[in-house]
């Protein structure tokens, strides 16, 4: 991968192109089954100029109560787009177009009037979970009901498609626009995409101006991508399945609760009494590092630079950390 960035060939994005950033753009686009796509630095950006590109000021996003744009975008949503945040509910994992349904509000003149609906997948908070394409149908006809477009953050999007054996285009088409992100599973250092209508990508473009995400020679970047289209979707594979052993190594451990892992996320609740700090801290003495959702919530994360040795490891040394009491 590092050879593909220093042998890119380069030109000015912010003029009149980079070479290596158009074919990237073009082959994501191709990916999605969408008329054109946009090369961002990162996929929060992305999220944003998708919010931008379709929710008006004083209106409503309605979207996951527990979706990363609400709580790991700054309040994106509000300070640059100048709409809010209207959470729904999920009835299980995931919102349902059930869900979203009983959200609306009956239409009235002193109440914000939606603009977008966003959906997630995989979905980060929930541990990784995949959203079926039937129920994502079902939630594009709900925003279709109301006229709404529906934007999907679908950082992890390639590990929903390896998982269920969807293709990305076939998910990807429940949706107007849809982010992925490179630097996530399949292990570029930075960036993401946003995809969508040309219209739509034209719109996107000047949010991207706007927010300070112009790039130059970007190309450099763009190659770190393409290498990870190339060679690292397959072997997402891999990391579900060591996210699988983990859960079987680690659920009932000292009391703890594993949430079924869809894909490459695992969640570890743990019982009362017991919180991640101390826990942490145990593990961290044999040089094991564990992420914090929550006080009582341990998030794992397997990848491409952690083999089946080390996930094997890691589970043997916090199922002991977490056997101590």
């Amino acid at each position: 991968m590092r050879r593909a960035m220093a042998e890119a060939e380069v030109g000015d994005d912010e003029r009149d192109g980079d070479p290596t950033v158009m074919r990237l753009e073009a082959r994501v686009a191709d990916l999605l089954g969408k008329e054109a796509a946009l090369f961002f630095p990162s996929g929060v950006m992305a999220n944003q100029a998708a919010v931008w590109t379709f929710a008006d000021r004083a209106t409503e996003v309605l979207l996951d109560a527990e979706a990363h744009i609400i709580h790991w975008e700054l309040g994106g949503t509000a300070a640059l787009s100048g709409a809010q945040i209207r959470p729904v509910q999920a009835s299980d994992m995931v919102m349902s177009a059930d869900d979203l349904r009983r959200a609306f509000r009956v239409p009235a003149r002193f109440q914000s009037a939606p603009s977008l609906v966003c959906v997630e997948n995989t979905h980060n908070g929930a541990g990784g979970k995949i959203t079926e394409v039937d129920e994502l149908r079902a939630i594009r006809r709900v925003a279709a009901e109301h006229g709404l477009p529906v934007h999907m953050d679908g950082a992890r999007l390639w590990n929903a498609s390896i998982a269920s054996g969807i293709s990305l285009a076939e998910i990807a088409e429940t949706v107007d626009t849809v982010m992925v992100a490179f630097s996530k599973g399949l292990g570029a250092p930075v960036g993401a995409a946003l995809a969508g209508s040309r219209g739509a990508m034209e719109r996107a473009w000047t949010a991207r101006k706007l927010f300070g995400g112009a790039m130059r020679q970007s190309g450099i970047l763009a190659a770190a991508a393409l290498y990870a289209l190339d060679h690292n979707i397959e072997r997402l594979a891999e990391d579900h399945d060591n996210a699988h052993l983990l859960a079987r190594m680690l659920d009932g451990a000292g009391g703890a609760t594993v949430v079924p892992p869809d894909t490459n996320i695992v969640m570890i609740d743990l019982p009362a009494g017991k919180t991640f700090q101390p826990i942490a801290e145990a593990a961290a003495e044999e040089q094991v590092l564990i992420s914090e959702w929550n006080p009582t919530r341990i998030r794992l994360v397997t990848h491409l630079d952690v083999s089946r040795d080390q996930v094997e490891r890691a589970a043997t040394v916090l199922r002991k950390v977490l056997e101590r009491g």
